[in-house]
């Protein structure tokens, strides 16, 4: 069986858990509904996508 043979310093552990963390999510406000929702999402209050209506909106 694979045993350490030496314990891992805890600079070593950060370095591998660097990458480890949450990244902020891409929230927008927007233009025509003051209402925020994530970029490249339509907003489903208005139905609109890049300036058309795709859906029709949502009571």
């Amino acid at each position: 069986m694979a045993v350490p043979k030496r314990k891992t310093t805890k600079s070593r552990a950060g370095k591998r858990r660097s990458h480890m963390k949450l990244s902020p999510k891409n929230i927008i406000e927007d233009k025509n509904s003051g209402e925020y929702r994530l970029s490249h999402h339509m907003d489903l209050k208005t139905g609109f996508y890049k300036g058309r209506q795709v859906l029709d909106p949502k009571d």
